[in-house]
This record gives C-alpha cells, sequence and structure tokens, in this order.
C-alpha cells in the first residue's frame, strides 16, 4: 500500500462552510477512486511564499491518503485544476517512515555522548624524557 500526501490552496476570500464543501467533495472523490484518507488536517489561512492571482494569503488544506497500485488522484486533480478556488495543489508520494515522524510516533533522538577526550600523541622531546 502507499502513502500520499494532498495539498491545496484555497482562495482565502472563500468562507469556511465553503472550504469544508469543497474538501468533502474531494475526499468523497478520493474514496470513491479507491483511496482512503487517513488523516485530514486544515491549516487555515497563511501567508503565501509569492502572490498568485494578486493574492498574497491562502487557505491551506492537507489529506493523507493511503492507496493499492492504482492512483486515486487523476480525476481529483483534474476538478482542482479547473476550479478556479484552488489556487494550487500538491500531491506527493511519501513513505511510511516519513508519515510516522509526522504522527509523532518516532520515538525522541537520545543525545549524542559526549566524545572521549583525545590525548595528543606523544611528540619525540616527550619520548625521549
Amino acid at each position: 500500500m502507499r502513502t500520499y500526501e494532498l495539498m491545496f490552496v484555497v482562495d482565502p476570500r472563500l468562507p469556511d462552510e465553503d472550504v469544508v464543501a469543497l474538501a468533502d467533495s474531494y475526499r468523497e472523490m478520493l474514496t470513491g477512486q479507491g483511496g482512503e484518507v487517513t488523516k485530514e488536517e486544515s491549516w487555515g489561512k497563511r501567508k503565501l511564499a509569492y502572490p498568485i492571482d494578486k493574492l498574497t494569503e491562502g487557505t491551506y488544506h492537507l489529506f493523507y491518503v493511503s492507496a493499492e497500485d492504482e492512483n486515486p488522484f487523476p480525476e481529483v486533480e483534474r476538478r482542482m485544476q479547473q476550479n478556479e478556488k484552488v489556487l494550487r495543489y500538491l500531491t506527493v508520494r511519501t513513505d511510511d517512515g516519513r508519515l510516522r515522524y509526522r504522527e509523532g510516533a518516532q520515538q525522541e533522538a537520545a543525545p549524542a555522548p559526549a566524545p572521549a577526550p583525545a590525548s595528543a600523541p606523544a611528540t619525540d622531546e616527550e619520548e625521549s624524557q
């Protein structure tokens, strides 16, 4: 089973109810195409790295999706591309280790032991004494 992240940025002027409805429709499309949404996050409004259509903010939404060998994204990506409310979207295939790290399942890294003090090699003068 493969895991993916699907993030999309929506026009910030869109009411929250419309953003939720849009996310629900994309979730239904993903599950209808053979994917399983394992986790969903709404990041809210954030500043964009660069202006898109003269907008400096966007509403971010993230899906974590698990799918068998078939790709559940072509229809969803096509709909996102056609929707003027969606500013940008990105689908990334992730590995399980990275997903566990994000969910906090990875244990805290133990502090590295302090290196032992290195003794300087003896010089010829010290050896002769």
